[in-house]
């Protein structure tokens, strides 16, 4: 079963937080008026020993820890940098397996956690980004592809070879690598390679597409191998995560040791 940590970190800041809070408000003073005697009758004279102050509940006093860590890690993780782990090879060779990458969130507006609802607008996907995306048929799915359509764009997929607006994209040959070739392609202004299988027959995921507004066509690196827009449509705004913008760290699995040779920026 997939946890929603959003989900599961707004609540805890909020439990925490109210807690904290009614403590400051409410429950300490009752401690301390209890613990002198005054709670529900004549005030009494303390003694030195009497004036310090009562332990605190085991709750209050992890409440009050956590909190203002978790509403740290809230604020970043939901409106500047939130860190994913790469699942799949569907990005290759721009993305490996196990890459630890960072995300803007604020790249292309502030959203509210959890519901990703826009507040602010700050701008939009770009053709050529990296976008990471809720899957729009499963939205507890994060998905991370490259933006080719943006809205109202015709797209055009034949012979492994993209066109949008009627415009074949300019890509070059880089190498033969058994058993894919590598081809650099160019998408508005960025430059970033792509893999196809050889032998693999055309067919697949051919199609002409007309980007919906408010909408965008995404697909991976590796062209062969990506389940994308080709297959199940464009990416509604409302879905959008961010622009991943850096690898930080390579660990592929728990029987390896993390690697920080991959770190660098995302083309």
């Amino acid at each position: 079963m997939d946890i929603n940590f959003p989900l599961v970190l707004v609540i805890l800041t909020l439990v925490t937080g109210v807690i904290w809070l009614a403590d400051v408000l409410f429950l300490k003073k009752r401690r301390m008026a209890a613990s002198t005697g005054t709670l529900g009758g004549a005030a009494e004279t303390p003694s030195p020993s009497e004036e310090e102050e009562p332990k605190e509940p085991w709750l209050i006093d992890v409440s009050r820890s956590f909190f203002p860590v978790l509403a740290v890690v809230l604020v970043l993780r939901s409106f500047l940098v939130e860190p994913f782990q790469i699942p799949s090879g569907s990005m290759l060779p721009t993305l490996e397996v196990g890459d630890f990458i960072l995300v803007n969130k604020y790249a292309y507006g502030v959203r509210l956690p959890v519901a990703g609802t826009k507040v602010l607008e700050i701008g939009d996907p770009e053709r050529g980004d990296v976008m990471v995306f809720r899957y729009p048929e499963d939205r507890s799915t994060n998905y991370i592809k490259r933006v080719v359509g943006l809205p109202g764009d015709h797209i055009r997929y034949r012979n492994k070879h993209l066109f949008i607006n009627g415009d074949p994209v300019p890509r070059s040959f880089v190498a033969r690598l058994p058993p894919v070739e590598r081809w650099r392609e160019q998408l508005g202004s960025v430059e970033h390679d792509i893999y196809h299988t050889m032998g693999r027959m055309t067919g697949a995921g051919e199609g002409e597409w007309v980007v919906p507004e408010g909408h965008y066509f995404v697909m991976g690196d590796n062209r062969d191998n990506s389940n994308d827009s080709r297959f199940w449509g464009t990416v509604p705004d409302e879905l959008v995560v961010g622009k991943a913008f850096a690898i930080w760290m390579h660990w592929k699995s728990l029987t390896t040791l993390p690697s920080f040779e991959r770190v660098g920026s995302i083309d």
